[in-house]
């Protein structure tokens, strides 16, 4: 029979249809490729093709905006938003709007189009995710900014128009619902038990062991006890903190290893599937220091959302978040 279960920290519902159950090879997999593109505007000598480098992680001298570098940021040639301006709201009646005022940047992961994250070493994802953070405590310091949200799609099936691995990095002016709902189930979780609910799931999966994927000194990978999505994966550092921008620097290094080691599993597991990549962080000007936790979220692309998801809110899961966590702990490299 299939179950409903109640997601703890945002108080969403999700079937896990076990009359629907899927193990990786019920799944019309779709393995992502990458193929040469001798006009990747990512590519090393390329870099005339993007605007002007924001930050670099360069070798031997190699000046800006030239050849010579392992990791790049530039902003994004098509914005969904932009730096330049106010933020002027204006309404009419019940119907709210304000000027597109935000930043839209690209982590250029690696010189190389052929490379992907999953087999990059520890110390070339570290250097992604250090990224990230100085990018973050950049754009922080702009007052506009309420949230900002780092994220990669891997795979054109996950919304990726590039093939040459890259994440992006999102200023918003507004904090989104989706964050919102997450934030504000943290901070209720906080007032009743005066305990941070993500540190509560830390104990409970490392205690019980059931949808505990992997884990290092730092930072566990768990299935969600609640997943939206089939092989939904969760990294959670052990230490408690809000931002991920103030953690330090020994965290990221540990994400990274754990990172690596989790995409690997999947890519062994699944196929080498599209998937989303997402880094769930506390507002910027809010006081959340005490309930909220900053964590990762991988999301593979091996179900589509359709009418009862958009009409309902509930998701459908046609596989257990414990069977995914064992697939995945099988999957050891």
């Amino acid at each position: 029979m299939s179950e409903l279960r109640k997601d703890p920290v945002t108080g969403r519902w999700v079937i896990i249809s076990t009359e629907r159950r899927k193990r990786p090879n019920d799944f019309r997999l779709e393995s992502v490729h990458i193929v040469p593109d001798p006009t990747c505007p990512f590519c090393e000598g390329h870099e005339a093709m993007t605007p002007p480098e924001l930050l670099a992680v360069r070798h031997n001298g190699s000046r800006a905006n030239m050849p010579g570098w392992n990791l790049r940021v530039v902003p994004n040639q098509f914005p969904v938003l932009r730096v330049e301006g106010t933020l002027d709201r204006q309404g009419e009646g019940i119907f709210d709007k304000m000027n597109g005022i935000g930043a839209h940047e690209v982590i250029i992961e690696s010189p190389r189009h052929l490379d992907m994250l999953a087999d990059m070493s520890d110390e070339a994802i570290e250097q992604v995710l250090w990224a990230a953070r100085e990018r973050m405590q950049d754009l922080r310091q702009d007052r506009r900014f309420r949230y900002i949200i780092v994220f990669k799609n891997h795979g054109s099936a996950a919304g990726s128009s590039l093939d040459h691995s890259h994440s992006q990095l999102i200023a918003l002016p507004i904090v989104p619902r989706e964050v919102r709902d997450e934030v504000d189930g943290a901070k209720a979780h906080f007032e009743a038990k005066e305990r941070c609910v993500f540190c509560d799931i830390l104990r409970q999966e490392t205690r019980e062991g059931q949808r505990l994927i992997a884990e290092n000194a730092d930072i566990v990978a768990v299935a969600p006890y609640a997943p939206r999505f089939p092989f939904e994966t969760w990294l959670l550092p052990r230490r408690h903190e809000a931002h991920f921008e103030n953690s330090p620097r020994h965290e990221y290094a540990s994400v990274a290893r754990l990172l690596g080691d989790i995409l690997r599993r999947i890519n062994r597991s699944l196929g080498s599937p599209p998937y989303n990549l997402l880094i769930h962080t506390a507002p910027v000007i809010e006081q959340a220091a005490e309930f909220y936790h900053w964590h990762v979220e991988i999301i593979p692309k091996l179900t589509k959302v359709a009418g009862f998801e958009w009409a309902t809110g509930f998701y459908l899961n046609p596989t257990s978040p414990e069977e995914a966590a064992q697939v995945l702990r099988d999957a050891r490299p």
